[in-house]
Formats: structure tokens, C-alpha cells, sequence
């Protein structure tokens, strides 16, 4: 296949989070299969040949979503491409592919992660002073119920669902192409060593005490439900177990609230790391990944652990449960909110022959070939050839 595809995304900073990391991992990997992939981006922080930053001269941090759409076509009257691949919603796009999943969901879930009636409805009914995330909202419905509109390319069936609920897409124009990561990051065996023996002095604890560490990744606590995770931690504490219960806390967000809900007991079960570049380090020390979020359309991190090999926690409101077995490789809790579901999930992996039976089974059943960024490049590349049949360029 010889096309030319570009890449639509808001800001090329990979510093910035797993949807600008997503897209420059998936470059890569169209670009392995040969294809010429270019991205385009309203702002970033990059000079390289194949990256075109279109909106230098804004002094805003975000810039205007119809102002970088005339940008856009201006950039493509001068630049011809087979495909347009877009993370925005942009009538003009071959292929929609929303990293966070649908604006409607965001809204729904974000209100929900407050676990507060009265602040959930304001959250709800507030969301539509912000113009922004209403042009978006707007914009992407739109499009959806476009007969002629892009195709919608889904993260997971849960994204696939949320499209088909709040805005009546037909489901043919919907493909679901599940999230992919990286699978062969490699660790440093060194700084790895370093950071376990960091955790396990904080912790006070030693080798032969055979603590089971959990890691919890995110730089949004409050949605990724780091709060209900702590007190399941509590409850898990006070139960008889081979094994103890500690968390590891890596991400962005501010801890104070969450060292204070933490206690004076469960805390010492606790470590708050701050942000960490290597996530693959940290995996490679722990025991078990969890992430009982509110809300994410295809979490990376619990992809990422999965290509560790390690066993997850996570909750139906996350895509990623697409790509793994529900107590075989991990557990999926129904609701953060069910504390003491999630709970008996923490204990559970408290048990040695439980956490080496998840490990084993993660390599028998060859997850890392399923969530790898090759698989969905690969599948994109089919997508592709269609689109171009259809326009009568292949």
C-alpha cells in the first residue's frame, strides 16, 4: 500500500499525556508498514520533517477549534494526502478516531466521579458554559449522523456504545479497533532495583516480609478513583491474607486530600511516588496493576501492565477490559463505587498462587500480541485500502 496519511491531533507534545503518546506510537508503527505518515498539530513542540505545527504564532494554550480547522485546510489545498486521520471531530476527515471517547461520556462520567449527588448534577448541567467542550460536543454529533460523514474508528466496544446511546450513529459507520501499546519497552534493571528498594525503606518494610505492591498510574486521581481505592485498601488491611496489601501511587495530581483520606493506618500501606518517567520500571517491581476508574475509553496503563505481564483491577467503565479475560488475567469491578467488590479483588491478589496463575495465563493466552500498537496499525492499514477503494484510488 503506497498513501500518503495524516494524522490529525491538538497539541504534538507527548509530555502531555496517553492520547499525544497513542498517536506517536502509532506513527511509528504505520510507518513500519511502509505508509508515509504525517502529523499535523495546532501547537507542539517539535521541528521534525513530518510534523507540521500549524498554529505557531497563538499565544493561546489551546487554540480555537475553528481557527485550526482553517488552518487545516489551508495546510491540505497545499499538501495532498490519500487519508485523513483525525483525532478531533472534523466533518472533512476519512477516519474519526477520539482518543478520549465520546464528549457525551466524558461529561457523564467526570459529573460522576465526584460521587456527589448535588455536585454531579451541577457538573452535568454546567458542562455547557464551557464553549469549547460544547463545540466539540456539538461538532461530534454531528458528524456521527452524517450518512456521508467520517468513519468512526472506536478504541473498544465500550466507546463503540457510548456512540450508539447519546447519539444514534448507525452502527455500520462504527468499527471498533481496540486501543494498542507498545509491547516491547524495555526496562532498566538498575533503576528498577533502585526504586523497589525506595518503595520498600519508605514502607518499611524488607524482602522476606513479601509484600504484594500494587501500582495505581494516573494524573487525574479523583476520575481514575484513587479514593474509593483507598478505602477498599482499608478494608482489605483488616482482613487475614498470606500475603499484605500495599500502594503504590504514581501520577501528577495533587496527594494532600488523598494522604489525608488515607489514614493513620491504611497510610502506612501507602507510598505516594509523585510522576515517574518510567512506567516500565515500576511495573517490572510490583505485583499487580489497578485503575478502578470512573472513566477511560482504553486505558494504557492497564495495556502497559498487561505487556508486563502483570495481573489488573480495573472497572467496566474502562475499554481495556476488552482485551483481557475477567478472572483469568485480572478482575473488572462493576463500579468503582462498589468498594467492597473491589475490595475482595485486592484481596484475591494477595494470594500467591492467584497472582502466578494471572501471570501464566497473560503468556498462554499471547495478550501482549493483542495489544500491540503492530495489531492496530495493521488494522488501520485495512481501513485504509477500503477508503481508498472506495475513492476509486486503489
Amino acid at each position: 500500500m503506497n498513501a500518503k496519511i495524516a494524522i490529525i491531533i491538538e497539541r504534538a507534545d507527548i509530555s502531555l499525556g496517553g492520547a499525544e503518546r497513542s498517536v506517536f506510537e502509532l506513527r511509528a508503527a504505520l510507518s513500519a508498514l511502509g505508509l508515509s505518515v504525517d502529523i499535523i498539530a495546532a501547537k507542539g513542540q517539535t521541528d521534525a520533517k513530518n510534523i507540521h505545527i500549524l498554529c505557531r504564532d497563538s499565544s493561546a494554550k489551546r487554540v480555537n477549534f475553528f481557527t485550526f480547522a482553517e488552518a487545516i485546510k489551508k495546510h491540505l489545498s497545499e499538501k495532498r494526502y490519500d487519508i485523513i486521520h483525525s483525532v478531533l471531530p472534523f466533518d472533512f476527515a476519512d477516519i474519526y478516531q477520539p482518543r478520549g471517547g465520546t464528549y457525551a461520556e466524558t461529561i457523564i462520567r467526570n459529573a460522576a466521579s465526584y460521587q456527589n449527588k448535588f455536585i454531579e448534577y451541577y457538573k452535568r448541567i454546567t458542562a455547557v458554559t464551557n464553549s469549547r467542550r460544547t463545540t466539540l460536543l456539538r461538532t461530534e454529533r454531528k458528524i456521527s449522523q452524517m450518512p456521508d460523514g467520517p468513519l468512526i474508528a472506536a478504541l473498544s466496544e465500550y466507546v463503540a456504545e457510548q456512540f450508539r446511546r447519546h447519539y444514534t450513529t448507525n452502527a455500520r459507520k462504527i468499527i471498533v479497533i481496540p486501543n494498542g501499546v507498545k509491547t516491547d519497552k524495555k526496562t532498566n534493571s538498575a533503576a528498577a532495583d533502585t526504586l523497589r528498594s525506595q518503595i520498600m525503606a519508605t514502607l518499611k518494610l524488607k524482602e522476606a516480609d513479601n509484600p504484594v505492591l500494587f501500582l495505581f498510574v494516573a494524573n487525574n486521581f479523583r476520575l481514575k478513583g484513587l479514593g474509593p481505592l483507598i478505602q477498599a485498601m482499608q478494608i482489605a488491611a483488616n482482613k487475614q491474607t498470606e500475603r499484605r496489601a500495599y500502594l503504590v501511587v504514581v501520577g501528577h495530581d495533587k496527594a494532600k486530600k488523598y494522604r489525608r483520606l488515607s489514614g493513620a493506618s491504611t497510610g502506612k500501606n501507602i507510598i505516594f511516588l509523585g510522576f515517574l518517567n518510567h512506567i516500565q520500571n515500576a511495573l517490572s517491581i510490583v505485583d499487580v496493576a489497578v485503575l478502578p476508574t470512573f472513566y477511560d475509553p482504553s486505558s494504557r496503563f492497564i495495556l502497559e501492565a498487561l505487556a508486563a505481564g502483570k495481573p489488573v483491577i480495573t472497572t467496566k467503565f474502562n475499554g481495556a477490559t476488552d482485551l483481557f479475560k475477567d478472572n483469568r488475567h485480572g478482575k473488572i469491578v462493576d463500579s468503582p463505587e462498589d468498594i467492597n467488590a473491589l475490595a475482595e479483588a485486592i484481596t484475591h491478589f494477595t494470594n500467591t498462587d492467584n497472582i502466578q496463575k494471572a501471570s501464566q495465563a497473560i503468556i498462554e493466552d499471547n495478550i501482549r500480541k493483542e495489544i500491540s500498537i503492530d495489531r492496530v496499525a495493521k488494522q488501520l492499514q485495512n481501513i485504509y485500502e477500503s477508503i481508498l477503494q472506495k475513492k476509486g484510488l486503489k
